[in-house]
């Protein structure tokens, strides 16, 4: 099992050099991966709930210009209330730019009140979500037409950049039947959260067996006192890696660290 950081971004006060400093830490610490979270106009102040203040996408180009081995992606980038095509560009131009480390993972989203403020459709974003993944797969297989889907499609037209090392790993987080379902027609991976390990381990089988090739499963979690006590229980129960939210920028730093002692392994 490996460790992640979920990298905070949830305060208008944590500037993005703050958040680019710690992705420099996590990889220098020995972890495995870091992630953002997104949301464009929630109906709230950006706090525990809603994660997102700096856009994910762009700051990881940032991060993968200050890192050089560690993965990075979204956790996750709320889909269908992007534009597909741009999300593929961004997500092949950022396979480039940080030399095939990025992940696009991806979730339908869950607030009616934030798909109502940026005049998207609540009701059929699930629908939107497959065909847009499908879309960026075929843009990056491809690098072109015709496309044809209900909500997407095209008949000419060059896509490029293309993925430098074939395809963008794409993630699907969540923990629905319907999730799960997606994940495994779709995504090279899957990420549950805020779940026990029992609980991740039977989801983690019903992903595995319905994907019926190799895949990853993960888990996200927040941070407690006693977190380092948990992890033999993650590897247990079959997680590839765990994401952790370290909490506020100020404390992140040494919780990673001792983190990183208790599971050297990683």
């Amino acid at each position: 099992m490996r460790l992640h950081a979920i990298l905070p971004n949830e305060a208008p006060r944590t500037g993005p050099d703050r958040i680019v400093d710690l992705a420099v830490l996590a990889e220098e610490l020995g972890f495995a991966g870091v992630w953002l979270p997104d949301h464009l106009l929630p109906p709230a102040p950006y706090g525990p709930v809603y994660g997102g203040v700096y856009e994910p996408l762009v700051t990881l180009a940032h991060i993968s210009a200050r890192t050089s081995r560690i993965r990075m992606g979204t956790s996750v980038l709320v889909l269908p209330l992007r534009d597909p095509f741009t999300v593929a560009k961004q997500a092949a131009t950022l396979d480039r730019l940080s030399g095939g480390r990025f992940v696009l993972g991806v979730g339908i989203g869950w607030d009616r009140a934030e798909f109502a403020a940026v005049g998207a459709d609540y009701a059929g974003r699930a629908a939107r979500t497959d065909e847009a993944i499908r879309l960026i797969r075929h843009l990056h297989d491809r690098g072109g037409g015709p496309f044809e889907g209900e909500r997407f499609g095209f008949g000419t037209g060059v896509f490029e950049p293309r993925p430098g090392g074939g395809r963008v790993p794409i993630m699907v987080g969540g923990m629905s039947d319907a999730a799960l379902r997606r994940a495994a027609r779709h995504a090279d991976m899957w990420q549950s959260v805020d779940t026990t390990p029992e609980r991740f381990a039977e989801l983690a089988a019903r992903f595995r067996e319905a994907a019926g090739r190799p895949v990853e499963a993960g888990a996200r979690t927040g941070w407690r006192d006693d977190l380092a006590a948990d992890l033999p229980a993650w590897e247990r129960a079959g997680a590839d890696h765990l994401a952790v939210h370290f909490g506020d920028a100020a404390e992140a730093p040494a919780r990673m660290e001792a983190l990183m002692r208790a599971f050297p392994s990683s």
